[in-house]
């Protein structure tokens, strides 16, 4: 026989062998990814277009994993009052955790929503609080006790106060029924306005039935559920940016996921995050405009009235010591409040932001 014949005849007696062998099989699995507010606002829609997308990316390149996404966003499958404890009890696998109305179970979260005006600059907040939840174990402590691991962080983009009728100024409000998340309304202590407890899913009905004169609120929120049709009136007074939650997954999830997924998903929650503080400073200017174009047609147009400066600060020395009043809380109840709150303050001034008020001094 010759040598090719016998190469053939090898190849012929190889083959069923190599086909009765399986290829290793795509393990698939499966994970409900929820949400209370819809995907038409930025950051849950980056739920789906970045962390969701990145993961799948990521995945594919080993072939080894392929996640069934379950997706139950916009309130399918809770509402507000009920993001961190979703997570936390396994309703849903991954969710993003508002922090805002969870101030007596994430209260070192609401630091910055206690200093406010401190920064303008939401990717340099969004550095400061990761560095934090790395560094620092109260923090670190304060979401893991929840039976949950942070993926990526959010912040808010600047707030400003949308009225039915225009402001002259911060004074304007004093009488005032101001619709505002949770700790926000906070922030309209010593101006005489009235705190509504409210969000971004009660605020059109809150200003359409009366509840509320006025929202607090950021144009990256505003203008997807259509406030300046309720209240055309943006009172541009750029408060700042806050901390407002994180995309976590429960922990009984996360230890059953093979370590591949895993750091696949720490990588799309870092893309998350640095994408998300970006996007709100490239969208904040670009809602505004938009808002006055949609509603250049209704009675009355929507309309932005500035605020100088002057009028700014001048809301801001209205306030009370906020940060010091937080801080003096948390310590009863044995937080480090204090030293939390000035490595905050002292992480955005070490990249350059200066803050209106120095609420750590």
């Amino acid at each position: 026989m010759s040598k090719l014949s016998g190469i053939l005849v090898a190849a012929a007696v190889a083959l069923p062998a190599m086909l009765s062998t399986p290829l290793a099989a795509q393990e698939a699995i499966k994970l409900t990814i929820a949400s209370s507010h819809p995907t038409v606002v930025p950051w849950v829609g980056m739920m789906k277009t970045h962390f969701m997308a990145r993961t799948d990316e990521i995945l594919a390149k080993s072939g080894k994993y392929k996640i069934e996404w379950n997706e139950a966003f916009g309130g399918q499958l809770y509402k507000v009052n009920a993001t961190l404890s979703s997570v936390e009890e396994g309703i849903t696998d991954i969710g993003w955790v508002f922090s805002f109305p969870e101030a007596a179970k994430l209260p070192l979260s609401q630091a910055s929503s206690n200093a406010p005006f401190a920064t303008a600059n939401p990717p340099v907040l969004l550095d400061v609080m990761a560095e934090l939840l790395r560094t620092n174990k109260a923090f670190q402590k304060e979401w893991e006790s929840h039976n949950l691991k942070v993926l990526g962080l959010t912040a808010t983009d600047l707030y400003d106060i949308y009225t039915k009728k225009p402001l002259t100024g911060i004074a304007d409000i004093d009488g005032m029924k101001i619709s505002a998340p949770g700790v926000l309304g906070n922030w309209l202590r010593g101006t005489g306005a009235n705190a509504v407890d409210g969000a971004l899913p009660t605020y059109y009905t809150d200003l359409q039935t009366g509840v509320s004169d006025g929202v607090l609120t950021l144009a990256l929120g505003a203008l997807p559920v259509k406030i300046y049709e309720v209240a055309p009136y943006i009172n541009r007074f750029d408060a700042g940016a806050a901390f407002s939650g994180a995309i976590a997954i429960n922990r009984d999830s996360w230890d059953g996921l093979p370590a591949e997924v895993q750091d696949a998903m720490v990588e799309a929650g870092k893309y998350y995050t640095e994408a998300h503080g970006q996007d709100l400073v490239k969208r904040h200017e670009f809602a505004l405009n938009k808002m006055v174009e949609l509603g250049a047609g209704q009675n009355p147009p929507v309309t932005i009235v500035p605020m100088p400066a002057s009028e700014r600060a001048k809301w801001v020395s209205l306030l009370p010591d906020l940060a010091g009043d937080w801080a003096a809380s948390l310590e009863q109840r044995g937080l480090p409040a204090r030293e939390f709150m000035k490595q905050y303050m002292e992480g955005l001034r070490a990249r350059g932001e200066k803050p209106v008020r120095d609420w750590d001094k």
